[in-house]
């Protein structure tokens, strides 16, 4: 089965083609990904998901448990090894 991919164009104008109706646009999420932190960690549609809800800090992603994470769509169960490193490099863990 072929899954048709359709031109879109970011509201910077980068052309890109995308199965999905994910809107983000593979050349602006590179331009924004953070050189450092535990955002820079993660793939676009993580980081994407988390800081779409507001969880753009470590302080913040230990008021969550993990599987409130994992309902967050963008969220996979390869990410959560990542978040809990980055947590507990910091002292922090999730929520329980």
């Amino acid at each position: 089965m072929t899954v048709e991919k359709k031109l879109r164009v970011c509201e910077k104008g980068h052309k890109f083609f995308k199965s999905s109706d994910c809107p983000s646009c593979p050349t602006c999420d590179n331009e924004n990904k953070p050189k450092s932190g535990f955002l820079s960690k993660l793939s676009s549609p993580a980081r994407n998901a988390l800081v779409h809800e507001g969880i753009d800090t470590l302080k913040e992603l230990s008021k969550h448990t993990e599987k409130e994470i994992l309902k967050i769509h963008g969220i996979g169960p390869a990410s959560l090894p990542t978040l809990r490193t980055s947590l507990e490099e910091e002292g922090l863990s999730f929520k329980e």
